[in-house]
């Protein structure tokens, strides 16, 4: 069928339509990359210069490449291949295996941290999980850039790297590391390995690259300014010595270098291939120009290399409102004024999953948990631990796993999903009531994931579709749930919202501290994150920080460096003393200080004023909750709200609402339980 160029905007066209060889598309943020790649592919399908087969195209996640296979569905071309760098090279030494390593049993890692921990014991490290994350996290590196144990040491010193620990005991748990995945019995493979082992088969087993260049002809790499060493060995053995490569990428969203990614084959991609044809999309169909316009004034800034390579936004939306910008005394405050305006968007129509708050690391998102739940609005942490640890979603992949083992049940996942989750609150309608409501939601974005899973033929069954869905929650790749987005400005690379908060813009957190320490490459990385969360917004951008961490707490915060110049200073920001009322104690009536004394309302030293028996019948009855409905206890109170509860003996639910960590929400669901636990001890 005939492909209709008329669709694309004339630098589109070009970039479509540009003859089969190097292509390097430069696409700023919202300028519709995915759809003029899909033009590209589509048209050199449409003019005979390649079949559908024979066409690789490489994608940053799992949901682009899906998305990129529907659009080309949609223009009714099937047989293109779009997967992400590991799944095609899982795929590749799958098929390729024998001729690499004959019979030899391998199979994928699916979790690395038992083994990570092992190693940590056996250098002498500290086997804490923040050190395992650590060098889990410097040993990914390491492989991305094709640094193996033996080179660790004097490579990191090249680069001037600060290792989580001892440099040669690193380099010690990374050989151990290796050595626990290779025995007799056969291999471990981490997704890391994959890619090296493709690498190496195209490199160095004749048979192997020429039936590889056979099958494909023409790649396309999306998101190149996030490729690293090793991905681009592989890229580089899936070409030989061939041209017809066509990248996309900006290098001012370049937020990944932490795992090895680099812009240099982008920025160097014209003096790679001297024929290569080069176009800059700067077109944004996404945001309004008062966000674009705020883009290119915070990008207007950068030093650097990638620089000389900026891209300037021209937003192609109706004009919206501007920009706002909020500073707050403590982050409570930040965050209960957040889910307030929140809350007036969704009176105003704009859906809960059209709205995301960003911030720069998952710590923060606990305030932001917290208001909105005391708000009664839903939301999903992306990005973060949340999804996969819920207790109704480990208890459904365990159902899943128990399902895996049985031989009477259908070769259908969904269908055996629908039937596993019933029993656990998957029912045919969405049930009243906030837990149960939560609960099915969740229920039910778990089975819509399987079900992208399998209609992407990522898994054929459900063995298959379990071990995508463990791959997932390493990963940290929730589904989509219907309520407000909660992600890390990392996590929200990719994504797009038509109201977005960025929160928490003060220094040492954006930038954050070890990147000031670092220097001015680091916060250059810094300042592009701050551009991307600004480029998630298509309507609604807030920008807020707070001057304290706690509530009383001394107001010593500064706004990030990256607000300078774009909002004068706040009245809450010009207060002398930098202090805001203290709190005070309810034994002695002096102030509080302490967060922990505020959580409790009184002082630590002072002696607390509760019967014991009362705090263990909030406790038996917060573990019953927490049994039934799934979740850990601390999130239905924790043990300082209870305490506080048990000192305070309210007498209803009004007086039960004064108490610190008890919203409406929280009354609205167990204020009624909690005066009926209390009832007995009264006097």
């Amino acid at each position: 069928m005939a492909i209709d160029l008329s669709l694309l905007d004339s630098d589109q066209r070009v970039a479509a339509t540009a003859p089969r060889g190097p292509v390097c598309i430069l696409a700023g943020a919202g300028t519709g990359k995915t759809r003029t790649i899909t033009y590209r592919i589509a048209n050199l399908i449409d003019q005979g210069m390649v079949a559908p087969q024979k066409v690789l195209a490489v994608t940053f996640t799992q949901r682009a490449a899906g998305e990129m296979c529907d659009r080309l569905r949609g223009m009714g071309i099937g047989g293109v291949q779009a997967r992400t760098f590991h799944s095609a090279a899982l795929r590749q030494l799958s098929y390729f295996w024998k001729d690499i390593a004959g019979e030899l049993p391998w199979r994928v890692l699916d979790n690395k941290f038992p083994l990570v921990g092992r190693s940590a014991r056996a250098a002498g490290l500290d086997s804490s999980k923040e050190m395992v994350r650590d060098l889990l996290g410097e040993i990914e590196w390491a492989k991305s850039n094709v640094i193996g144990p033996d080179d660790y040491v004097t490579r990191i010193a090249a680069v001037n790297r600060t290792p989580p620990a001892d440099a040669e005991k690193v380099a010690q748990a990374y050989r151990h590391y290796e050595d626990q995945k290779t025995s007799p019995e056969g291999m471990l493979l981490d997704f890391d390995d994959l890619l090296l082992h493709v690498a190496a088969a195209l490199e160095n087993v004749p048979a192997v690259a020429e039936e590889f260049r056979q099958q494909y002809q023409s790649f396309v790499v999306d998101e190149y300014q996030d490729v690293t060493p090793l991905q681009q060995r592989v890229l580089e053995g899936w070409l030989g010595q061939r041209d017809d490569l066509t990248v996309v990428g900006d290098a001012n969203q370049t937020i990944y270098s932490f795992t090895g990614a680099t812009p240099d084959y982008l920025l160097n991609f014209a003096r790679t291939y001297d024929n290569a044809t080069v176009v800059k999309l700067q077109r944004d169909y996404r945001s309004t120009p008062q966000i674009t316009d705020l883009a290119n004034t915070v990008i207007s800034k950068a030093t650097g290399r990638a620089a000389g390579t900026r891209l300037e936004l021209e937003g192609m939306r109706p004009a919206g409102p501007a920009p706002t910008y909020s500073a707050y005394d403590d982050e409570p405050t930040e965050a209960r004024e957040v889910a307030a305006a929140i809350r007036r968007l969704l009176d105003q129509g704009v859906p809960a999953r059209e709205i995301a708050v960003l911030y720069r690391i998952n710590s923060q998102s606990a305030a932001f948990e917290a208001a909105l739940a005391d708000a009664g609005i839903l939301y999903q942490v992306r990005g973060g631990e949340g999804f996969f640890n819920r207790g109704e979603i480990r208890e459904a992949i365990n159902q899943l796993a128990r399902a895996a083992n049985r031989t009477d049940l259908p070769n259908d996942p969904v269908k055996v999903a629908r039937a596993a989750f019933a029993p656990l609150g998957l029912t045919p309608q969405e049930p009243e009531g906030a837990q149960a409501r939560e609960r099915w939601q969740a229920l039910s974005a778990l089975v819509d994931l399987i079900e992208e899973i399998v209609t992407s033929k990522e898994a054929a069954d459900l063995p298959q579709v379990l071990r995508s869905l463990r791959q997932r929650a390493e990963a940290k790749q929730p589904p989509a749930v219907d309520g407000v987005t909660l992600a890390s400005l990392h996590a929200a690379k990719g994504l797009e919202w038509d109201a977005v908060f960025l929160v928490g813009l003060v220094e040492n957190t954006l930038p954050i501290s070890h990147a000031i320490k670092a220097g001015d490459e680091q916060i250059e990385e810094e300042r592009r994150l701050f551009y991307v969360g600004i480029t998630r917004a298509r309507e609604h951008l807030h920008m807020s920080w707070s001057l304290a961490r706690q509530e009383g707490g001394r107001k010593s915060r500064s706004r990030s460096r990256f607000l300078d110049g774009l909002v004068p200073e706040l009245e809450v920001e010009k207060s002398p003393q930098r202090l805001t009322r203290s709190r005070l104690c309810r034994v002695c009536g002096l102030p509080l200080s302490e967060p922990a004394d505020k959580a409790v309302g009184r002082h630590s030293t002072c002696e607390a004023d509760y019967d014991d028996d009362v705090y263990a019948a909030l406790k038996q009855w917060r573990l019953s909750v927490s049994r039934a409905e799934g979740k850990p206890a601390y999130m239905v109170f924790s043990d300082a709200t209870l305490i506080a509860i048990a000192e305070a003996m309210p007498y209803d639910e009004a007086s039960l609402l004064g108490i610190s960590g008890v919203g409406p929400v929280k009354v609205e669901l167990y204020g009624a339980q909690i005066i009926e636990v209390l009832a007995p001890f009264r006097d």
